[in-house]
């Protein structure tokens, strides 16, 4: 496997310059986008019911919540990874709270190559994400597939603040996927790996 092969997250800047189709801009969140999503809230009773009862809480009520969670914390790892690329640095920026040493390899390896390169980002990405499976045990996982939209998070020369040239081969819009693991209370994102898919 090359290491062009083994990209999994960020901005893609060297699979650009190596494949046809790669993808330029590989996906960040946006908080706007999803804030109906992080809610995780799903109880709307205000009162006691008046009569005690045996019947459990519905398992859709249960994959609802855990699903809203999942997306949450995907959403708010994403919106920090839009800041950190819009400066090529993660610092300040809330990245180690929704994801793990793992995952943040492959962003901190994309902010040093844009930061030598003198390059950021401007706008955002569209993400969609969908909750596809969530998985119980000693540690919850869930899977998260997405559609990234980039057609105006744009990779930028920050001295000229004018966009990079880039392939016109690569995928504007493409599909995604993040694994997720429950540590304690916090669903992290422990592995984002963008398919060379058009969604």
């Amino acid at each position: 496997m090359t290491a062009t092969q083994r990209r999994s997250s960020g901005l893609n800047i060297a699979a650009v310059r190596t494949r046809k189709h790669a993808t330029a801009l590989l996906l960040a969140g946006s908080l706007l986008a999803l804030a109906g999503c992080s809610d995780s809230g799903s109880d709307t009773s205000s009162k006691p019911s008046p009569t005690p009862t045996t019947v459990p809480p519905s398992p859709s009520s249960t994959v609802d919540a855990a699903d809203a969670e999942v997306i949450a914390a995907y959403t708010n790892s994403w919106a920090a990874q839009t800041e950190a690329y819009s400066k090529a640095s993660s610092a300040d920026t809330d990245l180690k709270k929704n994801t793990t040493l793992r995952a943040l390899f492959d962003i901190e390896h994309d902010l040093e190559v844009m930061h030598k390169a003198g390059q950021v980002t401007t706008g955002k990405p569209v993400i969609s994400p969908k909750v596809v499976k969530v998985t119980g045990g000693k540690i919850p996982t869930a899977t998260v597939t997405d559609c990234i939209d980039t057609t105006h998070w744009i990779l930028t020369d920050k001295a000229s603040k004018k966009p990079v040239p880039l392939p016109t081969t690569r995928l504007i819009k493409y599909v995604s996927t993040a694994t997720l693991e429950k540590w304690g209370k916090t669903w992290m994102v422990t592995k984002l790996t963008a398919q060379e898919q058009a969604c």
